[in-house]
This record gives C-alpha cells, structure tokens and sequence, in this order.
C-alpha cells in the first residue's frame, strides 16, 4: 500500500493515510471539534479508519482514554501507527459493529462516528478500501444503535453524516434523546451536505435544530486557508472545538 504522511491542525499531528484509499478530511476534524470529551473519560471511535478523528480529539482534550473499532485491519494497523508516532494511547480493535468485538463490549463516556457518505448500490470505487470505507451497505440506523449499546447512561453520540440519512438516523435514536443537530454549509446560501447530530443516552430535552456552521467564504473556492470562514479555520487549522455552537 502506497502511503502519504499528512499534516493535520497546522502539523500538529502527522497522519499516515492510504495514497489511493480513503483517505480523511474535513469531516474527522470537525466530528473531533463536536465531541464534547473531557479529560479521564473514555472514548469509542466507531469506523475508526487511519484514526483521524480519534488523534484529533486527543489532540485537543489531554488524558482521554479512547479506543477504535475499523472493519479494515490495514487501516486499523494504520491507526495504530499513527496513534504511537503522535504519542497517544489509541486501543485499535479489528471487527464489524454489528458484531461488537467482546474487548469492546463496554460502556463508553462518549461514541464518535463518522459513517460511509455514499448509499447503496451505484458506481463502486476500483479501490476496494476506498469503496468500503465511503459506501454505507448497512444503512446508518445499525450505526446509531451500536452506539447507544455502547454508551453509559448520560453518554454521548456525536456523529457526522449526509444530509440524505437524516430520517434514519432520527428514526433510529431509540433511548437517545436531547438531539441537537448542527447543520454544515459549505458556504452561505448553500445546502447543507453535512450535519452533526449529537444525542444523549437518557437525555430528555426536546430536539434542537442548531444555527448552521458556515465553512468557507464567499461565493467560489479562494484556495487553502483564506477560503475558510474565520470560525471554520479556527476548528479545521487550529484545533479549535465545536462546543459552543451546541450550547
């Protein structure tokens, strides 16, 4: 496997990543910034992939104890390496959510997801751990529910996912409750792709639609950092959490 090593939050952390796989972006930034994770809690990745998300996370909130669950054991071995080169402690565990490893059969402060973008069926990716990684085969629900199994009583979900599954995954919350749902605009004006739903095991608070998070400026692509809104580079550049457009 050909590999890159990519600079994350301005080089704070350096992440090995497949050259011609999945490869993560935006998307594990920002499901990192809306993790509401405090120091000594424990923290499960669902699709942990090369472990973006997870470093993320720990780069911003110290002391955590985190783990990972990948279906892909390159990209958990990935995760791993990239966890030790960046002196973090990451448990990467190999195995399907839907038949929960027994290591990981525990309960978690916190469950963060970051699931296949693309529906089933349509054009597959030649690059099989590409099309495997970004090609949602067993829908979202599963995903919400493996979560809500793994989660204490007052734990948290966070989530990133298409706009397209919204009414699965609100359809499938079960004993989630308090959701809050922040839409992403790619710019102003525009469709929101990408939401962030964050639900409480327990919670009783009635839902809330969030004001969404713009992330680039203006009408076009500018290019690299000058394209971002002030608050989106503050999340995607400098690490910056996303707790305070949650309340």
């Amino acid at each position: 496997m050909s590999l890159t090593h990519d600079a994350f939050l301005c080089g704070r952390l350096h992440l090995w990543q497949p050259e011609k796989g999945y490869r993560a972006a935006n998307d594990a930034v920002l499901l990192a910034a809306a993790c509401p994770a405090e120091p000594g809690q424990s923290v499960l990745d669902l699709g942990c992939g090369a472990g973006a998300a997870s470093l993320c996370l720990g780069a911003r909130v110290p002391g955590l104890l985190q783990a990972g669950l990948e279906l892909q054991e390159d990209y958990a071995a990935l995760a791993r390496r990239n966890a030790t080169e960046n002196g973090m402690a990451l448990e990467v565990v190999t195995g399907d959510l839907t038949e929960m490893p027994p290591s990981l059969r525990r309960g978690f402060d916190h469950v963060i997801a970051n699931p296949p973008f693309y529906p089933r069926g349509g054009t597959q990716s030649p690059v099989t751990g590409r099309d495997i990684a970004l090609r949602a085969e067993i829908g979202l629900a599963p995903w919400v529910e493996a979560a809500a199994r793994r989660l204490e009583p007052g734990g948290w979900l966070t989530m990133i996912f298409s706009t397209e599954g919204l009414p699965e995954v609100l359809g499938s919350l079960g004993k989630l409750g308090s959701a809050r749902l922040l839409p992403l605009l790619p710019r102003e004006g525009r469709e929101a792709k990408r939401l962030i739903l964050r639900a409480r095991k327990g919670g009783r608070a009635g839902f809330r639609m969030l004001a969404p998070l713009v992330l680039h400026r203006g009408a076009a692509h500018e290019g690299d950092r000058e394209g971002y809104t002030p608050r989106a580079n503050e999340i995607l550049r400098m690490g910056a959490g996303l707790l305070a457009e949650f309340g």
